[in-house]
């Protein structure tokens, strides 16, 4: 085997991924992406699912770094409307040059009700996940405010996750970066607009029976 086999295969696999997606990936596809044999797979990998995970764990951690860098370059001191679009701005952004990896990622999860050792995996990247967006979009310590940083972070996750699963299906139909900021800030009130309340249901003017 040569030594560079396990790169070549990482390529292949990203390769697959990017056209085929993660289900419809087979052993045979990424060998013959990568110019190996499938034996391959298994000398440096095991099975080609531990390759697919592999090859989608570097694809992430490769959006992930755009990502921070982007984060990075928002202004720190801005109004909360401004801050809010750049940052949302920015993480739709990243998603350019990365369909293939973000939906891969989502086929991922729906095989972890069947592996238990993937969704462990899964569970630990989120984790991560959640640490690092309260840290990136408004700076909080995780370490320091533990709690406050797992809220915050599951909210910017779902958030992200949403407009990830919505720029797959419609790119065209997501809202400008201030669009969204807008929406954020009706969403919770935060612009000391009042709460909407949403209205009675029509009464039946038929009698009972």
């Amino acid at each position: 085997m040569r030594v560079d086999n396990r790169a070549a295969l990482l390529r292949g696999a990203r390769t697959c991924l990017d056209q085929r997606g993660y289900a419809r990936t087979r052993a045979r596809d990424v060998a013959s992406a990568a110019g190996v044999s499938t034996a391959a797979i298994g000398y440096h990998f095991g099975t080609t699912e531990a390759l697919l995970l592999a090859a989608l764990t570097e694809g992430l951690e490769e959006w992930s770094a755009t990502l921070d860098g982007r984060l990075r370059s928002v202004p720190a001191r801005t109004s909360l409307p401004d801050h809010l679009a750049a940052a949302w701005g920015q993480v739709v952004e990243s998603f350019e040059g990365n369909r293939g990896v973000l939906a891969a990622s989502f086929e991922l999860i729906a095989q972890a009700d069947e592996d238990s050792e993937l969704r462990q995996a899964l569970r630990r990247t989120l984790a991560d996940a959640r640490e690092n967006l309260a840290t990136q979009m408004l700076g909080i310590d995780p370490t320091a405010e533990p709690q406050r940083a797992r809220n915050v972070g599951a909210m910017c996750y779902a958030i992200l996750s949403g407009l990830i699963v919505q720029w797959l299906v419609d790119p065209d139909g997501l809202p400008t970066a201030e669009g969204l900021a807008s929406g954020l800030l009706d969403l919770l009130a935060l612009d000391g607009a009042p709460r909407h309340t949403p209205p009675s249901p029509p009464t039946s003017s038929k009698p009972p029976p």
